[in-house]
């Protein structure tokens, strides 16, 4: 079942970022290879342990999904579609201009429920570049989903974002993912614990993956590695299958809502 709305492109400014040494940069994000072509497909489902329900939790009179869908839609990258584990999900997708598609909701994660949508929506594989944006994030920015996909094209396997924190709550908080990277940029380790050591910034795991289709679907394939069981990262999982993850800083933190305090943190930012 698919649910097909309009889909609209918006020009943003760039905006600055952080490096991996905290300085912020004021160049725009890196063009993205023609050779590619990318879509956005975004997992949502209304489990949710501390906060049920909540793709369609109101903000400003809007359902959280919505939100979501329009800084997919400002990214300009490519069509957007929802992998919704209920029709309600993928009704409130359409009315804000995705496309949608019905997924087990017992599917074991956000990434295997983007490969299962693209599955059912794209089976010839004409997108070679899938981007997972989590559907709780409602105060990303559009201009950063792109800046991820550019990543992509230094050869990764898979891209992601990072941003610099220097609060010791951060540092010492296991719910904020540390990535830990390599000076072009190149992740080598993620972890909950305080790392890494020293002097200094960590750098806090923002919740966006780009994968190249054939690495997606040789993911979802593995099993749980033993860190990421460990870590609950699954990430991890990747890196000790040999993948290459490579990362941007971005000086804006989108939180993900997992809870009443978040969801309310996101109405605070969103304010219009």
């Amino acid at each position: 079942m698919a649910c097909v709305g309009a889909l609209a492109k918006m020009r943003q400014s760039p905006r600055g970022r952080r490096t991996a040494a905290g300085r912020v940069q004021t160049t725009p994000p890196g063009s993205i290879d023609n050779a590619m072509n990318p879509i956005i497909v975004i997992p949502a489902r209304m489990a949710a342990s501390r906060l049920p329900g909540k793709p369609l939790a109101d903000i400003h009179g809007r359902p959280m999904i919505a939100w979501v869908v329009e800084a997919a839609r400002a990214a300009g990258i490519g069509p957007v579609l929802v992998a919704a584990g209920e029709a309600e999900i993928a009704s409130a997708a359409a009315a804000a201009g995705a496309e949608a598609v019905l997924t087990d909701p017992a599917l074991p994660s956000g990434s295997d429920r983007v490969h299962a949508a693209l599955a059912a929506f794209d089976p010839a594989g004409r997108f070679d570049v899938a981007v997972n944006l989590q559907g709780d994030m409602p105060t990303m920015r559009g201009e950063d989903i792109a800046r991820a996909v550019a990543v992509l094209g230094r050869g990764a396997d898979i891209a992601t974002l990072v941003s610099p924190s220097s609060d010791p709550a951060d540092r010492d908080n296991p719910n904020v993912v540390k990535a830990i990277r390599a000076s072009d940029g190149r992740c080598l380790a993620f972890t909950r614990a305080p790392a890494p050591w020293g002097e200094g910034p960590i750098e806090r795991h923002v919740g966006i993956y780009v994968y190249r289709r054939h690495a997606l679907a040789r993911f979802v394939a593995a099993p749980p590695s033993p860190l990421e069981l460990r870590e609950k990262l699954e990430q991890m999982r990747a890196l000790e299958m040999g993948m290459t993850i490579y990362a941007d800083a971005i000086a804006d933190f989108p939180k993900g809502v997992d809870s009443p305090a978040d969801l309310e943190a996101a109405r605070a930012a969103l304010e219009r």
